[in-house]
């Protein structure tokens, strides 16, 4: 297990101008982007298993920080959506100990994170979970772990997902990514292979990830990710 202690003092930017990114207040003294009430909230986060009712097939043991309420929904916004780009780093590094809590003990690891497509990354500036991914495998490789990161997978253009139903997401999903890259076999040997997204709702995306890896000889033994969502049907 990554050590949490000190997670949300490895950056000050106590002069700042922003606002906080959990809460939103102003002028207050920013600890990794958050106030010291709201970096206290995430960091008493404890990631645990997690899994949509009813999953699509496919998808691998999910483990999450936590439920995407609160001071975590308030920061992936602020990251994802009002151009917060520095809270990548604090994010990546708890996605770090989602990662961990899904491997177990340290041990080689093959991370793979959900792509974005080039409309997503471009509304947001670059590729957002890129950045988580690329700070949660620093974290890791600091404390020790021997990690790799590969992008086997593209994403084709789809139509957003936010007000589609559960079938509807797993169809457009379904269709949503191609392989890329065939010798993500070799490089997944002997390493457990953990896909990553910021959010999971009702697990089409991460399943139709993991399918198509599966497809290409490789097994995927967890899905972590920053937020869980609570189900909306929508039928």
């Amino acid at each position: 297990m990554v050590a949490a202690a000190g997670l949300w003092d490895a950056l000050t930017d106590l002069v700042l101008p922003a606002s906080c990114a959990g809460c939103r207040a102003d002028r207050t003294p920013l600890r990794a982007g958050a106030c010291a009430a709201c970096a206290a909230d995430l960091q008493a986060l404890r990631a645990g298993p997690v899994r949509p009712t009813p999953a699509p097939p496919g998808l691998p043991d999910c483990v999450a920080l936590g439920p995407y309420a609160g001071v975590l929904r308030e920061s992936l916004l602020s990251y994802k959506e009002r151009g917060r780009h520095g809270l990548a780093r604090p994010l990546g590094r708890l996605l770090a100990e989602v990662v961990a809590t899904a491997v177990g003990p340290d041990r080689p690891v093959l991370l793979v994170p959900v792509p974005s497509t080039a409309r997503a990354a471009r509304a947001r500036h670059g590729d957002h979970l890129g950045r988580l991914t690329r700070h949660a495998a620093r974290r890791l490789r600091g404390a020790g772990w021997r990690v790799r990161v590969a992008r086997p997978v593209r994403a084709l253009p789809r139509p957003d997902s936010a007000e589609l139903t559960s079938a509807q997401r797993a169809r457009a999903a379904g269709a949503a990514f191609r392989l890329r890259s065939p010798s993500v076999r070799a490089v997944a040997a002997g390493r457990r292979v953990v896909v990553l997204d910021d959010i999971v709702t009702t697990g089409a995306t991460l399943a139709a990830v993991t399918t198509l890896l599966a497809a290409a000889g490789v097994h995927v033994d967890a899905a972590a990710v920053l937020a869980a969502t609570r189900k909306r049907d929508r039928r």
